[in-house]
């Protein structure tokens, strides 16, 4: 897998890219606008990390003509958490993700990796594993083809869960991504802890073949049973 990182921090820039090496990505940086343009319009990548504020440019004007290309699902957007018009400016742009600085290196090789499993997706709106199917544009949950009615976030959260099956979900990441960067002003996950229990008897009553495991202090685990 093919990752382009266009950040203009060097230190930054450094520490990303060694630890996606260490993951085994094939890496390759970009540090300002225009090299940033050289690279994504000769080169293909199967995810793309841009910072929006970069010296001669800006990242939205990147992320608008990758939109012209069809190419912008695969971005993640890397940027202050100060410029929240920048964050739906980039989502409405088609970016896939955003992630606010500053962030820890594991977070954003969980982010990438979910970035690539919904590639793996080849178009499809539909996540099926074992006796369960999450219609991602209906929002509609199906259990041994009876339909399970969920709530906003509860979706929201077994869409998340689903696309990092088996993966540990920290308790601040699944926060962020369902209820946006204002989640870690909260002095708790009181609020995550209750759509979970909640989620995990609509599973049970349900009989899904699929479990929401807790990771003692830490976070969650999606797993087939």
């Amino acid at each position: 897998m093919k990752i382009l990182v266009i950040e203009d921090e060097p230190q930054l820039l450094s520490s990303i890219k060694e630890s996606l090496e260490k993951e085994k990505f094939l890496v390759e940086t970009a540090s300002d606008h225009q090299s940033a343009i050289d690279k994504i319009f000769i080169y293909s990548y199967d995810c793309i990390l841009l910072d929006i504020m970069l010296p001669n440019g800006n990242g939205l004007n990147i992320l608008s003509e990758l939109k012209k290309e069809g190419k912008s699902e695969n971005v993640i957007i890397i940027s202050a958490k100060d410029s929240l018009d920048d964050k739906l400016k980039g989502l409405e742009l088609g970016a896939d993700d955003y992630l606010t600085k500053p962030f820890h290196l594991a977070e954003l090789n969980a982010r990438i990796k979910a970035v690539l499993r919904r590639q793996k997706l080849e178009g499809k709106s539909t996540i099926t594993i074992a006796n369960i199917a999450l219609d991602l544009k209906e929002r509609t949950f199906i259990v041994n083809k009876q339909d399970i009615p969920l709530n906003r976030k509860e979706f929201d959260i077994l869409n998340y869960f689903l696309l990092n099956k088996n993966r540990l979900v920290t308790k601040s990441a699944l926060a962020e991504h369902v209820w946006g960067d204002n989640s870690d002003e909260v002095d708790n996950f009181d609020f995550v802890y209750y759509q979970i229990k909640n989620l995990r008897k609509k599973l049970q009553l349900a009989n899904a073949e699929i479990e929401i495991e807790s990771i003692y202090g830490i976070g969650y685990k999606l797993v087939e049973k």
